[in-house]
């Protein structure tokens, strides 16, 4: 009995702390989206996704702006569709803007980054509204095609310069030869 206050108080503590951890824990993933923040939907069709995934961040300039809310497949044009939920306060974002599939850092995630165009009545630009397309794409660069393209490119480049260097020692030893 004498301990028994001391127990429960370290039991409610441990289990705060728990919790706390969990909701932390959600938070840092990116499974939390402000619920209360509503959203409009944009989509944007890309020729490569490469690993983006639902509830990717949606960023300008670094800054969160949104979340990725689904990924399908054109059935005509057999291309991917993101759908992007957009929060409600960043409702000024022209219609020529752009949307980029990009990494953090090597290995990091990929997010979808929108640089915004110009805006100008006169020549009939508009905000994106609900169920609007961002029209300019740049679709995700996978690492393994550039590793792919580099390794394929240095060995055309070393076989490029071992011919050279045989054509330059042929002709070298006809020079010496005409002499």
């Amino acid at each position: 009995m004498k301990y028994l206050k001391t127990e429960i108080m370290v039991g409610i503590f441990m289990l705060l702390g728990i919790i706390a951890a969990c909701v932390l824990a959600l938070q840092v993933a990116g499974l939390v989206l402000n619920s209360k923040a509503e959203l409009y939907t944009v989509y944007a069709k890309f020729e490569n996704i490469g690993s983006l995934r639902l509830r990717a961040p949606v960023r300008i300039g670094g800054v969160a702006i949104g979340r990725v809310t689904a990924i399908n497949l054109d059935g005509e044009s057999l291309t991917p569709v993101v759908s992007i939920g957009i929060e409600k306060k960043f409702d000024k974002i022209s219609s020529e803007s752009k949307a980029s599939i990009q990494t953090s850092g090597i290995i990091g995630e990929q997010y979808i980054a929108i640089t915004p165009g110009f805006y100008d009545e006169d020549l009939g630009t508009t905000y994106l509204k609900n169920g609007d397309y961002i029209t300019d794409t740049g679709s995700a660069v996978v690492l393994e095609d550039l590793i792919s393209k580099f390794l394929f490119n240095s060995s055309q480049d070393a076989e490029k310069s071992k011919a050279s260097a045989a054509e330059t020692t042929t002709d070298s030893n006809t020079d010496s030869t005409k002499e």
